[in-house]
């Protein structure tokens, strides 16, 4: 088993190795977007890796080009719907700003954090 903590929000989950970060985060409600159902189509899933990248999978051709056309690519960027583990240990990501607004783009119901208030709109309370 492998752990992936989601910095920002304070969750962690322990998965399978061959898990995604995309399913791990859909495994504890942690707010990663996915607009195209994790096919690797978008870069609405676009995390950080800050500790871990060593016990994911190597990004393929296909992700790195999706990445090209993501927002605030660092070295650390990848596609929750690529990034698999591949061994157990500790991952742990932050959730790209796109990732986040793509998560309550894709989910109006959920309480939007007031850093992530639409400009023009109040904070929802």
């Amino acid at each position: 088993m492998a752990k992936v903590r989601f910095i920002d929000q304070n969750l962690e989950v322990e998965v399978p190795v061959g898990t995604s970060i995309l399913k791990a985060s859909k495994q504890i409600h942690a707010p990663e977007g996915d607009a195209c159902g994790g096919v690797c189509a978008c870069s609405t899933c676009h995390v950080y890796v800050e500790e871990g990248g060593n016990l994911l999978s190597e990004a393929e051709e296909d992700e790195e080009d999706i990445l090209d056309k993501a927002f605030d690519v660092r070295m650390t960027s990848r596609l929750g719907c690529q990034a698999k583990i591949e061994r157990e240990g500790l991952i742990a990501v932050r959730i790209s700003q796109e990732s986040l607004e793509a998560f309550y783009n894709e989910h109006p119901d959920e309480p939007r954090p007031p850093e992530l208030a639409l400009r023009g709109s109040p904070p929802e309370k």
